[in-house]
């Protein structure tokens, strides 16, 4: 149930005036008829009538294909659990919408400003976290499509919006692009503000984006982060580290093998491997960062809790009431250990002469089923250190998309676009 929908070349035809948006969302609406009632992508489906007269004023605002902005016409799916003016917000729970309240989220405003609609709002886990809804795997509807930001990826994967809004606290937007086989990118900790999501754990919480392929990517990432950097080419091919021990043990036999299929066909178009023993302290890490996120959780939702606690799901409650056991000194041991990790990674980048970070998108493909959305030990200490990470389609096990991950120095979220960009094209089909 996959469809092409190529966010640069997409943006590209509307700019131009080769297709006018009303257009082009007559195409989107036909496919969304087609496949959303089997995939869940959405919330709800879309309002045709608004976004018809949105598409027909934005034409009419910009006649001219040389003063048109850089999304002109570009349908967006957005995370519900940002908020959108003219839409509620639910987080995924059956909450009224009126208990999250709150102004439209920056990264929203940006994609706006530049000429995107919003489609909808795109299925969230509950609160973000682990509690799924019933989106399915673009790939194999018996398959998760990932979480939590499920929807955004599952509707980019189906060919039903180009760009889409997601989240990620600890693998909420790079597990589930590798699972539908697109492009997912987690920025540096705050380049994309947060201002306007509802929160999990503040201090790790990332905006993030879902697009075909890194091409599209690029075209959007300068719009969402602050203060984005034109950087001349690529000087050259990267160096590029492999973390071996106890963190890449966590993958599955089958990722495992991806991975190796991806590093074999890197090596063959000319990059250096270096296999690098790090993160030897991976289980401390996992540790304080689920102490983290349950203790910040259990601030954020106190009120909501306290008011509305017996509604939420098992999953939810129960991370807010272990965050409750969380003291101050433990908490602030878990909010400084980001940075050490952080370190942990320049020393290692520094001493072995590493560019770029490559790993498992997932510890292997989609698990069957839709009751669990798969495990983010493999995002989880990236997200940790707040460094900026990307995965690209790396090719399939038994017919079900597999990812690769890759990484770089906290704030160089430009470089790791233009490296990208090659990266993607050598591994596209490796395993």
């Amino acid at each position: 149930m996959i469809a092409s929908a190529p966010l640069a070349e997409t943006a590209e035809r509307l700019r131009t005036g080769e297709v006018t948006p009303a257009e082009y969302f007559e195409t989107v609406r036909d496919r969304i008829d087609d496949v959303e009632s089997e995939i869940h992508s959405f919330v709800t489906e879309p309002d045709w009538d608004l976004l018809d007269g949105q598409a027909t004023a934005l034409g009419d605002r910009f006649p001219d294909p040389a003063g048109r902005p850089p999304l002109f016409g570009i349908p967006v799916g957005v995370k519900d659990i940002f908020h959108v003016d003219g839409y509620p917000t639910r987080a995924g729970t059956d909450l009224s919408p009126a208990a999250f309240d709150g102004p439209q989220a920056t990264s929203v405003t940006r994609l706006r400003e530049s000429g995107a609609i919003v489609l909808g709002k795109t299925v969230t886990t509950e609160f973000a976290y682990m509690e799924p809804g019933p989106t399915r795997n673009p790939h194999d509807l018996d398959h998760t499509p990932g979480g939590s930001s499920s929807g955004s990826a599952a509707a980019v994967a189906a060919g039903l919006c180009p760009v889409a809004l997601g989240s990620q606290t600890i693998g909420s937007v790079i597990r589930p692009a590798s699972f539908c086989g697109i492009v997912g990118y987690k920025p540096s900790y705050e380049r994309i503000p947060i201002k306007g999501v509802l929160p999990l754990a503040e201090s790790v919480d990332h905006v993030g984006a879902f697009a075909q392929n890194v091409e599209g990517m690029a075209l959007v990432a300068p719009i969402l982060c602050d203060d984005w950097r034109t950087l001349p080419e690529a000087p050259e091919t990267p160096r590029i580290g492999v973390p071996a021990g106890p963190y890449l043990d966590q993958a599955a036999p089958a990722g495992r093998e991806a991975l190796e299929a991806q590093l074999g066909a890197l090596e063959a178009a000319g990059y250096e491997i270096r296999r690098v023993e790090v993160l030897d302290d991976i289980d401390r890490i996992n540790d304080r960062h689920t102490d983290l996120v349950a203790a910040e959780a259990a601030l954020a939702h106190h009120q909501w809790f306290e008011t509305h606690g017996d509604r939420y799901a098992e999953a939810s409650a129960e991370l807010v009431r272990d965050g409750r056991q969380i003291d101050v000194g433990r908490l602030a041991n878990t909010r400084a250990s980001r940075i050490e990790v952080r370190e942990q990674f320049d020393e290692a980048m520094a001493k072995h002469d590493i560019d770029l970070w490559v790993s498992p998108g997932a510890p292997g493909p989609a698990p069957q089923g839709i009751g669990d959305t798969g495990n983010p030990v493999m995002n989880l200490p990236w997200t940790h250190a707040g460094m900026p990470t990307l995965t690209v389609p790396g090719g399939s096990v038994d017919g079900l998309p597999v990812g690769l991950q890759c990484t770089t120095r906290f704030g160089e979220d430009e470089r790791l676009l233009q490296w990208g960009l090659s990266i993607a094209s050598v591994v596209d089909g490796a395993a």
